[in-house]
């Protein structure tokens, strides 16, 4: 994907930075935020979704009770955050609302992405808020991760959000104007970066640490980012959150900031990662019918063309599709366990609230989230 196909982008995830946010410890930026949040219902109106990673909670709450230096133990920082989050929240709605739109905050922890039911669940609501055109505002709950299941540093946070909702791009917004040639505040002759390979090795050498003593971030943790996001074939940009309608300039394929170029497209990055990738759980025996409609249309699985369910599989699990002699014609992701698409098999969506008490989704397995053997 070039700069110019960003016009094709439906799904973006934008990440602010700490310094940005907080005018570098002195206080939320108003003057930007309301800046940033115009862009973003600028792209709602382009029908493009947006879900932003906001950084700021502790910086903020380090303001709010006049802390100059961030502060090293788990209990002042998590006081620090529960404080700054308040602000944050409260900017954010306002300016939100005052744009048309609504904003929902979305507090995440790494055991929520590393538990697979807590994965499906919070990758569920985001984008059943997508649906409704809210905004989600994320961010890590610092107020009571530990140590143990942090994920040190949002940039890391917005890459697997990114991969949670299938997002085109994402944007990180930052105090510098994009990756260099080397430091510039070392190296006066250091150039921008405009373009580079995501898995470039040369990247290695030129990310370095913050140095804004703002955020837990630096070039490094970005560039770890960028290639995160890569694995589900997004591409990110890097760019200067104070530049004009940075957001705005990104999305129309301006040349602003480093734009790390992801090594395969979308769909066949993620038809790679199931195919390869995860451990089968199951099996399910299709009917000729289900056989023909995946093999010829490229449609999604749907319980009727289901004639027999067997394995130990929870919701999101890898399955395999299989025609009556046993054949794998295919493997995805199920939307239901084993239990529940035993009692769905063979019949129509209509009938699964009935059956089940609940609904979530006609699918079996969903196109997107099947590949072809």
């Amino acid at each position: 994907m070039s700069r110019t196909d960003f016009a094709k982008i439906k799904r973006v995830v934008i990440k602010i930075g700490s310094s940005l946010l907080t005018e570098r410890g002195r206080g939320l930026n108003k003057p930007a935020i309301t800046a940033w949040v115009r862009q973003m219902a600028g792209l709602r109106q382009q029908f493009i979704e947006v879900v932003l990673v906001s950084s700021g909670s502790v910086a903020e709450g380090m303001c709010r009770l006049g802390l100059k230096v961030r502060p090293k133990t788990l209990h002042e920082l998590q006081a620090a955050a529960s404080l700054g989050q308040m602000g944050l929240v409260r900017i954010f709605d306002d300016n939100f609302q005052q744009n048309g739109l609504h904003a929902a905050q979305v507090l995440l922890t790494h055991d929520d992405l590393s538990d697979r039911q807590r994965y499906l669940n919070a990758r569920s609501t985001l984008l059943t808020l997508l649906k409704f055109g809210v905004v989600p505002v994320i961010n890590e709950n610092d107020a009571v991760a530990t140590e143990e299941i942090r994920f040190g540093d949002n940039d890391t946070l917005a890459a697997l959000v990114v991969n949670l909702v299938e997002a085109d791009l994402l944007i990180i917004l930052t105090d510098q104007k994009g990756l260099f040639t080397g430091d510039p505040g070392l190296y006066p002759e250091a150039k921008l970066i405009s373009e580079i390979s995501v898995n470039d090795e040369r990247l290695d050498k030129i990310a370095g640490d913050s140095r804004s003593g703002m955020g837990r971030g630096g070039m490094f943790t970005k560039v770890r980012a960028a290639r995160l996001a890569s694995r589900s074939g997004a591409a990110t940009v890097i760019a200067a959150g104070a530049a004009d309608n940075a957001i705005s300039a990104v999305i129309s394929g301006m040349d602003l900031g480093t734009y790390l170029v992801p090594d395969i497209e979308p769909l066949v990055a993620r038809k790679r990662w199931l195919a390869g990738q995860l451990q089968v759980k199951g099996r399910l025996v299709l009917d000729a019918g289900a056989v023909k409609v995946l093999k010829s249309n490229g449609k999604s699985l749907l319980a009727v063309g289901v004639k027999s369910v067997s394995g130990h599989f929870g919701r999101g699990e890898l399955v395999s599709c299989v025609d009556e002699s046993g054949l794998e014609i295919a493997r995805g992701l199920t939307n239901y366990g084993k239990a529940d698409a035993q009692l769905i098999a063979g019949k129509n969506s209509s009938e699964f609230e009935k059956i089940l008490g609940y609904f979530d989704g006609s699918e079996m397995i969903h196109r997107n989230n099947m590949v072809l053997i």
